[in-house]
């Protein structure tokens, strides 16, 4: 004959299984979460992405220095294509960077993107970036990326980074290794990607 069971036991086992499918799903949904954090919020320097820049600038300035890094996983030359530039707050710029690929095959790189000092990440808008997408590069191609930006009159308004003088965006390609992540989908769900 079969034990009764306790109602307080199976409640206590349904509430241990809600928490624990809560915190994976949470861990699922973390990445994405911080990202959009860090994207309105500008923590630990990420820009913002604008549609259009002020209709007036200001006259007062902030230097405006280019940074740019590879992963050692990804074959490419890249760089800045100019010096530091003084631009107006408000005022949209352009800057181009030049990406080569090295190899003798076609590489696919995406770029990641900071700006120093943090506090200017909420204040940094690009309008257009090679960052926005990836980019793709036969073997041997050399291609200019340009990048339009303003500086939000805001930050002189903030307290934090108002004494700013110079911000310094910086990028690293990594490598995206496509065959790669369709081999894995393939594996984690046969069927579901077509050729």
């Amino acid at each position: 004959m079969e034990a009764p069971r306790n109602p307080r036991n199976l409640r206590v086992a349904i509430m241990a299984a809600s928490v624990a499918a809560g915190m994976v799903g949470l861990s699922f949904a973390s990445v994405p979460l911080y990202r959009l954090f860090c994207q309105v919020t500008g923590f630990g320097g990420t820009t913002q992405r604008a549609e259009t820049a002020p209709d007036q600038s200001l006259g007062q300035t902030v230097s405006v220095r280019f940074d740019a890094n590879t992963s050692d996983k990804l074959n490419w030359a890249f760089h800045p294509l100019q010096a530091p530039v003084t631009v107006k707050f408000g005022e949209q710029s352009m800057a181009y960077y030049e990406a080569v690929n090295r190899s003798d095959e076609t590489l696919t790189g995406t770029a990641v993107f900071n700006v120093t000092p943090p506090q200017a990440g909420a204040y940094f808008n690009k309008i257009q970036c090679f960052c926005f997408t990836e980019q793709t590069l036969k073997p041997g191609e050399k291609i200019e990326m340009p990048l339009s930006f303003f500086v939000d009159p805001d930050m002189l308004d903030d307290a934090d980074a108002a004494g700013i003088e110079e911000i310094t965006l910086s990028y690293t390609f990594y490598p995206v290794d496509k065959t790669k992540a369709v081999t894995e989908a393939k594996t984690a769900a046969p069927g579901s990607i077509a050729n």
